[in-house]
């Protein structure tokens, strides 16, 4: 039968595009939902259309605030953990040193272990310091676990590149500052982009281990937490829709860049 002999060709295709369809479903209800009018406190039940809540997105009180914390304490993550993890891939792979192996294998136990076990373990770190809860405690937190993250992606990169280009730098001349800045860093690029893009949303993303160290200082996640306690706004669903369409064309953008790369090297 000829659809039994389509559906056998396609089949992984449809399968992962049913896939894909489950996955972005919570995306499209946050979109439809941030069009709604809710006549309670729950924006969970489709009442009447309305433009309210995208014209101030900003009307709930701590929001905005707690956006604008969020993304400096995960741009400020994101570079830290970014400096410190790119350095430390390139001294994974590139030398030999005592307890070399004992590294690599505690890089990973910050993706293997748990959230509330790191969380608890820096809370208690912090209190037997006497640090402060707040700003700076979330951000070295944040740092502390994204950097495994970012080693992971920099490392696999640095791995995977040819030598020889960079001895061929070498034969050319080019000094060692020039060697890494204009052979080893654009090679390296994809890697460190890809575990800084991995930073940033893991950090702005995070829940529990800010939850922990965070005091009385509120993040977006803690504040859309504390919202669905009382009350989920409708400018929750806007500011969703918001980062979900900003990711979404920063892919394409991504992708259309990559192409035209590949169409000119050709």
């Amino acid at each position: 039968m000829p659809f039994v002999n389509w559906l056998k060709r396609n089949l992984v295709v449809l399968a992962g595009l049913l896939t894909l369809g489950y996955l972005l479903l919570p995306n499209v209800v946050v979109t439809v939902f941030s069009f709604n009018k809710p006549k309670g406190r729950f924006n969970y039940e489709w009442q009447q259309f309305s433009l309210d809540a995208w014209k101030d997105p900003c009307g709930v009180s701590g929001l905005c605030g707690s956006l604008s914390l969020s993304l400096q304490i995960a741009v400020w993550a994101t570079l830290g953990a970014t400096l410190l993890g790119t350095l430390i891939a390139f001294a994974l792979v590139r030398y030999r040193f005592r307890a070399r192996g004992a590294v690599n294998s505690l890089i990973f136990l910050p993706m293997a272990m748990p959230e509330v076990v790191m969380a608890a373990s820096l809370l208690t770190l912090f209190l037997n310091m006497g640090a402060q809860l707040g700003f700076w405690t979330i951000l070295i937190a944040h740092i502390m676990f994204c950097l495994s993250f970012v080693v992971t992606a920099v490392k696999a990169r640095v791995m995977s590149m040819d030598p020889k280009l960079e001895e061929a730098a070498r034969d050319l001349y080019a000094g060692p500052l020039q060697t890494f800045v204009r052979v080893t860093l654009p090679i390296a690029a994809p890697g460190i982009a890809a575990g800084a893009l991995l930073a940033f949303a893991l950090s702005f993303d995070d829940f529990i281990i800010t939850n922990f160290n965070a005091g009385s200082t509120v993040t977006f996640p803690m504040f859309v937490w504390g919202s669905a306690q009382r009350g989920t706004p409708v400018q929750i669903n806007v500011i969703g829709t918001t980062m979900f369409v900003v990711a979404v064309l920063f892919v394409l953008v991504s992708m259309v860049a990559g192409n035209r790369r590949n169409r000119q090297k050709a």
